[in-house]
């Protein structure tokens, strides 16, 4: 399960991640509050300020993609990750000081969108560089554990530190939180990277990209699901801040309570999935639509205490699905190409937000349950569709269909 730790480099890349993704989650819950206390709880307010923050996916995700393919991955995380450090200290400084306003968190929400969308498809695609291909599956399911561990250990913080000392100091401590991947990246050992060759610039690599994605089936699969289940299903950042506030009457720390029991769920997701050596579609495909019905009953449930229980299984088939989808993506593309289909990659995974945060928003002004209800029921709609689709096709339940050259010379299983 934690094979990938045996990797020095790796075990400093995780050190690192750990602490700051700590910080991460609690500035997400932190910024959320603040938003809701600067606009006396308007779920409108809240979707704006969530869109801002994804807006740039669109424009630049795939640009960081070309980016990753092209230069020295290990050096853009450092200025990236930095960067994001300082927008955090931007902020717990306006905060604390006292003269914060709407439009400050609304600006740096978009600066961290920005860096966000390059360092995403750039720390995605490093990960095989410090692992080569063989441990890339376990990697990716660690990563996935210590993100949810740090949802855990995060919003549980955020939560109790908000009513304590203010929001400014959970961001503050956010920013301090950067220095350990910063310094985790810069310790590595440069001579143990697997480094793949990088692509000379050139015109039309954007549109190469696009054209590879669409010429193979199963990524577009892929592609299609994450797009619509993350842009409807997964909205938690939202959803469960309206639910603890605006239907269940509870304050930040009964937010971080149910960020904190999802996210449990979503460690438990991780960590079956760190035992899995292959992706397979048909776990994909299910897990997409058990998830949808789960989020359904829990937007159903009458009390706060029966919405975070249900929360747990919701995490557990939202996590699977994301590391299947992650994994395949990576495990099916030729190394030249992993950086600009990883940027298309999170361009679906993320680039939905600017529509479905507004959409998800206006939802929770009419009923507070709704956007809950209507997001998992788009998630059964649309995995349901293409689980009769690949069915048909007969492509569901077969070892190995369309492969690209590099899974076939390994035997990776990614069936779509």
């Amino acid at each position: 399960m934690f094979s990938s730790l045996r990797i020095h480099n790796y075990r400093l890349y995780a050190s690192g991640q750990i602490i700051s993704l700590v910080g991460v989650w609690m500035q997400r819950v932190a910024q959320d509050w603040l938003v809701l206390e600067l606009t006396d709880g308007s779920p409108v307010a809240l979707g704006f300020a969530a869109s801002l923050q994804f807006l740039p996916v669109l424009l630049l995700s795939m640009w960081g993609g070309v980016l990753a393919d092209r230069l020295d991955k290990r050096r853009l995380l450092l200025w990236l990750e930095s960067a994001l450090g300082l927008c955090a200290l931007a902020l717990g400084l306006l905060d604390v000081s006292g003269v914060v306003a709407l439009w400050h968190v609304y600006v740096l929400c978009f600066l961290l969108g920005c860096f966000s969308a390059v360092e995403t498809p750039v720390r995605q695609s490093f990960v095989v560089e410090m692992v080569g291909r063989e441990s890339l599956t376990n990697a990716v399911a660690l990563n996935s554990m210590m993100f949810n561990l740090a949802r855990i250990i995060g919003p549980a913080i955020a939560g109790l530190a908000v009513v304590a000392i203010g929001t400014g100091w959970v961001f503050i401590a956010n920013a301090v939180s950067f220095v350990g991947v910063v310094l985790g990246v810069w310790l590595m050992r440069t001579s143990e990277l697997q480094r793949s060759a990088p692509v000379p610039r050139s015109r039309g690599q954007l549109l190469s990209g696009l054209r590879y994605v669409r010429s193979r089936p199963d990524l577009m699969t892929v592609m299609l699901l994450v797009f619509f289940i993350s842009t409807f299903g997964f909205n938690f950042y939202l959803t469960l801040a309206i639910l603890a506030r605006n239907v269940f009457g509870g304050d930040a720390d009964a937010y971080g309570l149910l960020s904190t029991l999802i996210a449990v769920g979503t460690l438990a997701g991780a960590t079956l999935a760190a035992r899995r050596k292959k992706p397979r579609m048909s776990v994909f495909i299910g897990s997409g639509v058990v998830f949808g019905v789960l989020e359904v009953v829990s937007g159903l449930m009458p009390t706060m205490l029966l919405t975070g229980l249900m929360m747990i299984p919701v995490g557990v088939a939202m996590m699977t699905f994301n590391t299947i989808a992650n994994a395949t993506v990576q495990l099916a593309v030729e190394p030249e190409m992993r950086g600009r289909v990883m940027g298309i990659y999170m361009l679906v995974f993320l680039g939905g937000n600017p529509v479905g945060g507004p959409l998800m928003g206006w939802l929770g002004e009419v009923n507070g349950r709704a956007p809950v209800i209507v997001g998992g029921v788009v998630s059964v709609v649309v995995t349901a569709t293409a689980w009769v689709i690949l069915v048909r096709r007969g492509d569901i339940g077969r070892p190995r269909l369309r492969r690209g050259r590099a899974e076939a010379a390994e035997g990776v299983d990614v069936a779509a």
